[in-house]
């Protein structure tokens, strides 16, 4: 005799997918998406997919540039601690970062939210995070797509991707290579910490350490351990973009994964190097934790971390202090770290 379920035919919900828990996540985040709204993007979900007005926006002649990336192993801490409000954030700065790194405005966003089963509030809560991130950056939240896959993820696991469409004015793109030259000028712009990468060597770390996510964080007074650690990744739309415009920065360079090592030469020519100065900036407590307690070697940091340095600079010697107090007068964080040199 057939079971009941067979009895009455089987539904997407017996398979493990609920229409009706993604119908209810696309009503609570209406309001955040609505949230995000700038000139050119009209944002409304649900639809097949979103529109964007590029001469709404300002642009004249346009080139669009485009970036996508993910929040790495960060999100098992947010995954295993419930701590989820943040890694949506780090999601939109590792995606917006990279694009502003081409000399681009941040235009519009798409999120992919996958797992195994769709909790409506916890995916409320990362995109809450999302939606965030989207407002620091002056970026349209305009759609997405959340895919409830049982049997791909067990638990309650998820991944996290993102896309990004940004522009810049023809002719206005970075870096300007052929405008480098030694003796120019490296500006550091300050990281909040890792970011979002080095998290399976963090991991590691934590582990050899014995320390738990709840304990007390040794390099930061007042947190535990996964609330230092899921720190969000800053985004530097707001206070690099009118630099930008100045027409003086010749190049930027988003340092993620590879670190200072790998990062910078990405934006010079291949007659130019970069020769830091180590000392010229303080870098947060958790390298020295992380470094100390993984007994991990100074070129190992410098190719896993940031080392406190989120975004890097290249101007002509001549236009440094104006650069630099823009900055400072944005709220940045900002110094000189070092200069360019024939390879």
């Amino acid at each position: 005799m057939s079971d009941s379920k067979t009895e009455k035919g089987l539904t997407y919900a017996d398979a493990g997918v609920s229409i009706d828990a993604g119908d209810a996540l696309i009503e609570r985040i209406k309001p955040m998406a609505k949230s995000t709204r700038r000139p050119g993007a009209d944002v409304m979900l649900g639809g097949f997919g979103g529109a964007f007005d590029l001469k709404s926006a300002g642009f004249q002649d346009p080139v669009l540039v485009s970036g996508t990336d993910g929040v790495g192993t960060k999100l098992r801490i947010a995954i295993d601690t419930d701590v989820l409000e943040t890694v949506g954030i780090d999601l939109v700065a590792m995606c917006v970062n990279d694009i502003l790194a081409q000399g681009a405005e941040p235009l519009f966003f798409l999120d992919y939210f996958a797992t195994g089963h769709l909790d409506t509030q916890r995916a409320a809560s990362v995109i809450s995070g999302i939606a965030d991130g989207c407002r620091q950056s002056n970026c349209a939240l305009i759609g997405g797509e959340t895919a409830e896959m049982p049997g791909m993820y067990e638990g309650k696991d998820f991944d996290l991707a993102g896309f990004v469409v940004g522009a810049a004015e023809r002719g206005s793109l970075l870096p300007r290579l052929d405008d480098m030259k030694p003796g120019d000028v490296l500006i550091g712009l300050a990281s909040s910490g890792p970011h979002s990468n080095g998290y399976s060597l963090i991991r590691k770390v934590v582990e050899i350490s014995g320390l738990s996510w709840q304990d007390s964080a040794p390099f930061a007074p007042g947190k535990t351990l996964a609330e230092a650690l899921l720190e969000p990744t800053r985004i530097y739309v707001d206070t690099v973009l009118p630099v930008i415009r100045k027409g003086i920065i010749k190049g930027l360079a988003h340092i993620t994964g590879g670190g200072l090592t790998e990062n910078t030469p990405r934006m010079l020519p291949s007659n130019l190097v970069p020769e830091y100065d180590m000392d010229s900036w303080t870098r947060p407590a958790v390298f020295t934790w992380l470094q100390e307690t993984g007994g991990i070697e100074e070129s190992e940091m410098q190719r896993a971390f940031n080392c406190g340095i989120g975004m890097v600079l290249a101007v002509a010697k001549s236009d440094a202090d104006q650069a630099l107090t823009m900055l400072s007068d944005n709220g940045e964080d900002a110094m000189i770290i070092g200069t360019l040199r024939a390879a």
